[in-house]
């Protein structure tokens, strides 16, 4: 595997990262740099562990995990989009609770959420171990600069357009829980 593969895996995996960001980002409307670098460490340090954590266990564990990861995120995701549906019809603008600026532990629930694809990662490195480390790193890396990426994305758009932001928020999040499961389910 070169390095050119571990950056385009780590881009691809990045991607839930920048949606979740940027749909996060949208609703919080400011800029708040502690945060925006908490989430990215968050989704950076999910997204680097869960290669590793799917390396060491190997094929039997994910193969049992692989059975049920689609549905974990399409869990997690919809519960969270969907109270932030609910959300965005009684707070107007202020910044949900469920969006990753609003605690610790949501930030984490999402972290989990979006890595779950990751944890698959882990298997493509059982004929590379070599270049675990590194292809964990650059995956971290790809997904805590992506994670900021989007952070600005999300509140330039929140500051140009007046939009409920918790409803797009959170047909966001269960868009991408959707994905998640149609693609585990149909497509692997």
């Amino acid at each position: 595997m070169t390095i050119l593969e571990l950056i385009l895996l780590s881009i691809g995996l990045a991607m839930d990262c920048l949606a979740i960001s940027v749909a996060g980002s949208i609703a919080y409307g400011r800029y708040n740099w502690r945060r925006i670098l908490l989430m990215a460490l968050c989704f950076g340090g999910f997204q680097g562990i869960m290669p590793v954590i799917g390396w060491a266990v190997g094929i039997s564990f994910v193969d049992i995990i692989g059975r049920y990861d689609h549905w974990i995120a399409l869990l997690i995701l919809g519960y969270i989009g969907g109270k932030m549906i609910i959300e965005s019809f009684r707070n107007g603008e202020k910044v949900s609770e469920y969006t990753p600026y609003g605690s610790i532990k949501m930030l984490l629930m999402l972290s989990v959420a979006d890595s779950i694809d990751a944890l698959a990662t882990g298997l493509l490195f059982i004929s590379y171990s070599e270049i675990l480390a590194l292809g964990a790193a650059i995956i971290a890396l790809g997904s805590f600069l992506i994670t900021i990426l989007g952070c600005v994305i999300g509140i330039e758009f929140g500051k140009r357009f007046r939009v409920n932001v918790n409803l797009i928020g959170g047909l966001i999040l269960i868009g991408i829980g959707v994905k998640i499961f149609i693609e585990h389910l149909f497509l692997s």
